[in-house]
């Protein structure tokens, strides 16, 4: 491990003193360091199968979103039942969105409302795993951690861990939701965190004092690498130590800054989730196959009209953006968001004036992919109970995005017992869709 030491300590919060150092390619607690991570996922790589160019953002709304106050609103519904935030219309004819939705109701032929996804599963682990993996696990409502790898993992595993031009990772993500690891397919196909300590040893963010008391102050990435050059440190590595550094004191961790992002461009997508999508664009654009943003907080048991007054205007002022970004980029044939939680809320509204869990119809919309878009996938029942129509699956809904990715329907990994297990067993790509 090479490291740039300083001469200052410091106490953490819980009152430990270590030396105040930097690690190039430290990987967190799991004692991984990157080179050794690179050298795991080049042999995973090996494996790997050549897939479209194309790329997913998965945006999680944890909690369990209301489809009624989304994207059902069922304003003729009795009032116990339809959307406590009213209804605005959108550019197709006869649909509505909740009130909370004005931006997305004006870019509605550029998006899809599936209005029939359910599945069985109203516990959040559950539900989450059902969603997130394409199947159901009641032990994840315990506390069970995910027993069949998440969407982006099997993206990771098919296409390789990292962008073979790029270097960037496949997998991206932006907060943990259950369900979004690689399960029995291994680490190498772990979602990079762009919260977590991989993300920030991207960063050089501490210059040093000294380098083993041959060097000056390291003032920039290019002088870090003019000195290691010099050193002829670089030329004793091996080649994966080597891609590390490149891959730290390269311009593709740019990528993860949204400040270099036009700031007419930043302005139109907000701060908080609008920075994460519109890094999420960015990490699209730069060869990243599948990015996950979990936006929580949607956990509505009461007091439903003033939550979906917070949270609302700020998803559809960022998805908006999002899709009209890259509608204007010509990334919409390329990249496909989806919308979707872990289940949707019941009906008829509580006493608390919140809705509870409620699996037997959820919500979800897409937009882009080269997807067919501006329409409605499905209806609910008068009640917005369960599907009437075209019922879709979290199974289905995978199937949609292998599709998009060009991933194989019938893509099969050996589990931890050898034997040979299919992705996806029942589900079909969205007809109406694809």
């Amino acid at each position: 491990m090479f490291q740039l030491n300083r001469s200052r300590r410091r106490t953490d919060c819980d009152g430990t003193n270590r030396r105040d150092f930097l690690k190039i390619g430290a990987l967190g607690a799991t004692g991984l360091t990157l080179p050794t991570l690179l050298q795991a996922r080049a042999k995973a790589a090996a494996s790997g199968s050549p897939s479209k160019n194309t790329s997913v953002v998965w945006l999680w709304l944890g909690g369990g979103p209301t489809h009624i106050e989304t994207f059902d609103p069922k304003m003729s519904a009795p009032p116990e039942y339809r959307s406590v935030t009213g209804a605005v219309k959108t550019h197709l004819p006869g649909v509505e969105l909740g009130g909370n939705f004005e931006k997305m109701a004006k870019l509605a032929d550029k998006m899809a409302f599936v209005r029939s996804f359910a599945h069985r599963n109203s516990g959040h682990g559950g539900g989450t795993h059902w969603v997130m993996t394409g199947y159901d696990f009641a032990a994840a409502d315990n506390g069970a951690p995910a027993n069949k790898p998440g969407i982006g993992s099997i993206v990771s595993r098919y296409r390789g861990p990292n962008n073979p031009h790029t270097g960037l990772p496949t997998y991206v993500r932006m907060g943990g939701t259950l369900g979004d690891g690689p399960a029995w397919l291994g680490a190498p196909y772990a979602p990079f965190d762009v919260q977590g300590k991989a993300r920030s040893n991207m960063t050089l963010a501490v210059a040093a004092d000294r380098l083993d008391d041959r060097k000056g102050l390291l003032r920039t990435f290019d002088t870090a690498d003019r000195q290691l050059d010099a050193s002829g440190l670089m030329a004793g590595m091996d080649g994966f130590e080597q891609q590390a550094f490149e891959l730290i004191l390269s311009r593709a961790k740019d990528v993860f800054d949204v400040k270099r992002e036009d700031p007419r461009v930043r302005d139109k997508y907000g701060p908080g989730l609008g920075e994460q999508l519109m890094m999420a664009r960015r990490l699209c654009e730069a060869g990243v196959g599948f990015v996950t943003v979990h936006f929580g907080g949607w956990d509505m048991h009461g007091g439903i009209k003033d939550a979906m007054n917070n949270l609302g205007p700020k998803v559809d002022r960022a998805v908006a953006a999002f899709v009209e970004d890259c509608n204007d980029r010509g990334l919409d044939q390329d990249v496909l968001l989806v919308v979707t939680g872990e289940f949707g809320r019941t009906p008829r509204v509580n006493g608390g004036a919140g809705r509870d869990h409620w699996a037997p119809l959820s919500t979800l919309a897409l937009a882009g992919g080269g997807l067919r878009m501006g329409q409605v996938v499905g209806e609910s029942n008068a009640k917005a109970e369960m599907p009437k129509t075209t019922p879709i699956t979290p199974q289905d809904l995978m199937a949609t995005v292998f599709h998009t990715l060009g991933l194989p329907p019938d893509l099969q990994y050996k589990d931890p017992t050898g034997r040979p297990t299919s992705m996806i067993v029942a589900g079909k790509p969205i007809a109406e869709l694809v």
